[in-house]
């Protein structure tokens, strides 16, 4: 998998999987090794790549130099691919990373085109294959500055991140999403890698006063479930995972220099015996999360423009006479309502203050006539803020409704079977008020109708106006459902709690309405997924997908969605069978503010096998 680099004498060691650490080391030696390498990656089928201050050379599995790029490099990392392997690493005299193609049929080592200048020294450097098969550099330089590249034509920055000083070690765990960082005098943390996700850290071991680690880390490599490293007396040291923690494992006394990763839970390590196999007991730590299918966004809407947590909650208005010219409403929280078209343009903008989430339904009927309305909540005032959308999609303020809330928060609307809107609003104490809107002499108003609580804080809902059911989303806890109609008692009933499919929070909720049935698409906020059910009991769960990226289209995946919306309408071109538009809450490739990702919904169908 990965290999942690250093200066050298490089080791490896063929470990098992199974037990714990322990055991003597093993007399084999690794025939065919290269012994004069600073650096060394294992290559598919026994072939190897060795790096040392003359270059980077290609060797066979019989020990025979197959090609030799000329270039003083170090810091080497590589991922398989299909027919050889794909490595990068660090140009010493031009400071930049340097991706390299290996052919073995063809026994060629190719550059390819060098990833822009990091405008920075680089000390470490390893790569990372995501879930999507995307292949990533991490760069980080020596006052913490790194960077997250993605390989390609062009290659892409994806985000900057802020590390520890005095990074010399860096390796990722493709299947946890995990990047280890060696930090001098201090030890070993472990990021997300994945850049849909906070770069938030957690120590795995840390020098006194702070834990148990003596020395310095002098370089990485990773096993299925945990971590190896080197020690400073070149000590073989071990971390396995035990939930969010990291257990430690017995110290191992090698003499050795470096690490080299073999894949499949292998390693290597060169002692003054020579290339030694440790028996290395290896019992894999706690299994990765839940592999699920992952849909990419066909637009993006304009960023909203203040940085921070400030996007939250879309709604969707379709065009009765073209639903290509429908719009996309979108909550800012700190300043107010944003319109977009479906290219993702901004075409309006409304300043009503704190917004937090956005809801719309249309072909109302109030006072003979037929309208079409959204409503958001309001936190300053804790108040419902009543909007009229005309027939081309543009929004006006029509009123500003108090509630008796004291911090209002979620919402969602409800048309009745007789044309009326009812409007569901929820405080962070977890109280609901159900209002009745109402409309005389043209002016809108609002009557309270019921009212019920969820024991801690709610914020996503979603009423289905086909089958009168309300669902309605306690964040750390569960989903519930029960009547959305006024005249029936609110008895809740719970669909399902937070556990092995949604992940706290539980937030935005939408129904999508097609031939044969319809969803319930629940944002999952802790785990980034959108889990899908169907929205008629017993609310059988018909699987969750992911957003990722497009580097084509130059699309960041979606993480953290707070709100979002789904609708069955015929848009057009990729949204013909409707469309999902999900918050985003961290906009990458390149950084910047929130936004909101449009889905195809023929997508999501595709991806959970859904049936209309």
């Amino acid at each position: 998998m990965k290999k942690i680099v250093s200066p050298i004498v490089a080791l490896i060691v063929l470990a098992a999987l199974h037990g714990a650490m322990s055991a003597a080391l093993a007399a084999p030696q690794v025939a065919k090794a290269p012994l004069d390498a600073e650096e060394l990656a294992a290559l598919p089928g026994g072939a190897w790549l060795a790096l040392n201050k003359r270059g980077l050379r290609l060797v066979g599995a019989d020990g025979i130099d197959r090609a030799t790029l000329a270039l003083r490099g170090e810091r080497l990392d590589l991922r398989p691919i299909q027919g050889g392997a794909l490595a990068v690493l660090v140009d010493s005299n031009l400071e930049q990373a340097q991706p390299v193609r290996i052919d073995l049929a063809a026994g060629t080592l190719t550059r390819l085109p060098a990833i822009p200048s990091a405008g920075f020294g680089i000390e470490a450097a390893c790569m990372y294959r995501d879930a999507q098969n995307l292949d990533h550099v991490f760069l980080v330089g020596a006052d913490g500055q790194a960077q997250q590249w993605l390989l390609g034509e062009p290659h892409r920055l994806v985000r900057r991140l802020a590390l520890p000083t005095g990074v010399e070690h860096c390796r990722v765990d493709d299947a946890y999403a995990t990047l280890f960082v060696a930090e001098e005098g201090m030890g070993l943390w472990a990021y997300g890698a994945d850049a849909e996700g906070p770069s938030a850290r957690t120590p795995v071991a840390l020098r006194a006063p702070y834990g148990k680690l003596k020395g310095e880390i002098q370089g990485l490599a990773v096993l299925p479930g945990g971590v190896a490293a080197l020690g400073e007396n070149g000590q073989l040291l071990g971390w396995r995972r035990a939930g969010a923690a990291w257990q430690a494992l017995p110290a191992r006394a090698l003499g050795a220099k470096q690490l080299v990763a073999l894949g499949g839970g292998s390693l290597m390590v060169q002692t003054k015996k020579g290339w030694q196999s440790p028996a290395l007991a290896w019992k894999a730590g706690s299994a990765p999360p839940r592999s699920l299918p992952i849909v990419m966004p066909r637009m993006q809407t304009a960023p909203v423009a203040q940085m921070g947590d400030a996007a939250d909650d879309p709604a969707i208005w379709v065009n009765p006479l073209d639903a290509s010219k429908s719009r996309i409403l979108g909550s800012n929280k700190k300043q107010g309502l944003l319109v977009y078209d479906l290219d993702g343009r901004q075409t309006q903008f409304l300043a009503s203050g704190r917004l937090n989430n956005v809801d719309v339904r249309q072909d109302l009927r109030f006072e003979g006539q037929r309208v079409d309305l959204a409503l958001a909540t309001q936190r300053d005032e804790q108040a419902m803020v009543l909007y009229t959308i005309d027939a081309g999609g543009e929004l006006a303020e029509a009123a500003r409704l108090p509630t008796g809330l004291g911090d209002i928060y979620g919402t969602c609307l409800y048309r009745t079977p007789e044309g009326g809107l009812d409007a569901f609003v929820n405080d962070k104490d977890g109280r609901y008020e159900h209002w009745q809107i109402t409309r005389s002499g043209g002016k809108y108003g609002a009557r309270l109708a019921r009212q019920f609580r969820v024991a801690t804080q709610p914020e996503g809902c979603v009423a289905d106006d086909r089958s009168g059911l309300l669902f309605v989303g306690e964040e750390d806890k569960a989903l519930w459902v029960t009547s959305a109609r006024a005249d029936q008692p609110a008895k809740l009933e719970m669909v399902m709690p937070v556990g092995e499919w949604l992940h706290d929070d539980i937030e935005g909720m939408g129904i999508y309405h097609g031939d044969k049935r319809s969803y319930l698409v629940v944002s999952s906020q802790g785990n980034s997924s959108y889990v899908v059910f169907d929205a008629a009991a017993p609310f059988k769960v018909r699987g969750a997908f992911r957003v990722g990226m497009d580097p084509v289209a130059g699309i960041d995946g979606a993480s953290e969605t707070d709100g979002l919306e789904v609708s069955s309408a015929n848009f057009g071109g990729p949204f013909a069978r409707g469309m999902l538009v999900v918050h985003d809450g961290f906009k990458r490739m390149p950084e910047g503010a929130q936004n909101y990702k449009a889905v195809a919904w023929d997508d999501v169908a595709k991806a959970l096998k859904l049936e209309d």
